[in-house]
């Protein structure tokens, strides 16, 4: 399931190579924009830019077909982080993003996710848009 930025969503991730999503969203990123991080569920996509959240939900039986959403960070009002406890059992990490729009959409990372590297990319997106 897709990221759906009309309603709450909860995704469970596994990071992924960002040079396994070039080729798909490659024809949509505008110029300055780069890939900081990129996750998977079992056959969808999340990607982080220093811009805006792509999502890319594969569908049919065979995925060649794809829709893509993209959301700017300037659409998010706020954000809530957890991160994983001393000798945890799951060590996921959780980002949680409340849009303008009232809706909210949860991500869990599972393995080895650099929170403090992307909480800073969506701050300082949201900071930049609102001065």
């Amino acid at each position: 399931m897709a990221i759906n930025f009309n309603q709450d969503s909860i995704l469970t991730l596994k990071p992924i190579p960002s040079t396994s999503v070039r080729k798909d969203i490659d024809g949509m990123l505008i110029s300055d924009e780069e890939v900081i991080m990129a996750f998977a569920t079992v056959r969808d996509q999340i990607i982080f830019t220093n811009m805006r959240i792509i999502s890319v939900d594969v569908q049919g039986f065979t995925g060649r077909r794809k829709s893509f959403t993209s959301m700017p960070y300037s659409r998010i009002q706020y954000f809530t982080i957890q991160t994983p406890g001393f000798a945890e059992l799951f060590s996921d990490t959780e980002l949680e993003l409340h849009f303008t729009s009232g809706f909210s959409a949860r991500f869990d990372f599972t393995g080895r996710t650099d929170i403090g590297l992307l909480s800073r990319v969506i701050t300082e997106s949201i900071a930049a848009c609102r001065l």
